[in-house]
């Protein structure tokens, strides 16, 4: 099951606002999906996730595959009552993972043929295994296999051949997907997945192809692999608002704060990252007014919060109210400093409930902007914000 309903567009931009509806409940748009590959989002429980705002989360198809196997997934039913999380999930196809195995894979016209890294078997990826999977992991949205297609290949940035012979098994693959998909009736929805690498007219016909396929959602991916970010923001500016406008729209591994917002204005629905979480647990702070590195020696002995407009538990505690330069519950600077010195595992996971709480409060920002119909003061805003400085 899948409904899209589109809710508000912004005159200045491609933004919208929008409201998905899932077998396992509704995902205001636009949204930020935490990314909890083995079926956890490293450090949070998931009554944080919820509290923080989080309404979908990812889980990794490959990964999940990998450990702890598709019998004990399919003895709870699924993903969501194996790690207790009760909203909707997206599963990934496991493509991009399997393309990140280099040397240890072989992929063909059939499917990818490789040696899992945990304990050397060997195994076959194929649209529909991974379809299979993913069915067994009765994830609310499902993503066909594709071949990620890299933006340099040895050293080399990937020819126009190179990415056409790509998206076009791409392609070939997402039909098999499909097909698969609905012969095993899953209940579920499936994404198609634009390809094309730095080309323009590769992308155009990808997204043709899949149009044509009539999947419920689709996704761009293929983007955040190596390339330059003015590279990035070029596909970004090409290709989302060329989809379907009844349908999400997903823009996938992306990204930075401003990455998100320029997203959101080019029509994005849906983003997922490792960032937030993977950041916090290197100490690298995401805030209202820029970047911060907790680690630093000048936040020794500073009392503020990591952002003093910030209501998470880090930055407020329980009292969910931001600092005030007078009593406040939350926790400081110097002790989070003092912790990330020590390798306290209480470190990491303050930082990363911030970082995720922050992506999802600028989400909800910018869905309220959308529908008070000032997006682009928003996002002039958040510009100036950002450039300030912590």
């Amino acid at each position: 099951m899948l409904q899209f309903d589109l809710l508000a567009t912004d005159p200045s931009s491609h933004a919208r606002r929008g409201r998905l509806t899932l077998n396992h409940g509704v995902v205001q748009t636009p949204i930020f999906m935490p990314v909890g590959t083995y079926g956890t989002v490293k450090g949070v429980m998931p009554r944080s996730l919820t509290e923080m705002g989080a309404q979908i989360i990812l889980g990794n198809t490959f990964h999940l595959w990998m450990r702890p196997g598709l019998d004990v997934v399919k003895g709870f039913g699924g993903l969501h009552a194996f790690e207790q999380w009760d909203k909707p999930i997206l599963t990934d196809s496991g493509g991009f993972q399997v393309w990140s195995l280099g040397a240890m894979r072989k992929i063909t016209e059939e499917g990818v043929h490789f040696r899992s890294p945990v304990n050397g078997d060997k195994l076959f990826m194929s649209p529909e295994v991974s379809m299979q999977i993913q069915t067994v992991l009765n994830s609310d949205i499902a993503m066909q296999l594709d071949e990620c297609t890299p933006y340099e290949t040895n050293g080399q940035r990937t020819t126009e051949s190179e990415a056409r012979k790509s998206m076009e098994m791409s392609r070939r693959w997402a039909a098999r997907s499909k097909a698969e998909f609905e012969r095993l009736e899953n209940p579920n929805a499936l994404f198609g997945i634009v390809q094309g690498g730095m080309y323009e007219h590769l992308r155009q016909e990808s997204l043709d192809a899949l149009v044509e396929m009539d999947f419920p959602g689709y996704a761009v991916g293929g983007v955040s692999v190596g390339e330059p970010k003015e590279e990035m923001l070029r596909i970004m500016a090409h290709t989302p608002h060329r989809l379907p406008a009844n349908k999400p729209r997903y823009l996938m591994g992306v990204g930075t704060p401003e990455d998100l917002v320029e997203g959101v204005a080019q029509g994005v629905d849906m983003f997922d990252c490792v960032m937030p979480t993977r950041n916090a647990r290197n100490g690298t702070i995401f805030t209202r007014y820029g970047d911060l590195k907790i680690r630093n020696a000048r936040h020794r002995e500073d009392h503020r919060p990591l952002d003093t407009t910030c209501t998470c538990h880090a930055c407020a505690g329980t009292s969910g109210v931001a600092w005030d330069d007078g009593g406040r519950e939350g926790f400081s600077r110097a002790y989070l400093h003092h912790l990330e010195r020590c390798g306290e595992m209480l470190g990491p996971m303050l930082t990363t409930i911030h970082n995720l709480h922050y992506y999802l409060q600028l989400m909800q920002e910018m869905r309220d902007a959308l529908d008070a119909g000032r997006f682009a003061q928003f996002r002039a805003q958040f510009k100036s914000d950002r450039a300030r400085g912590v």
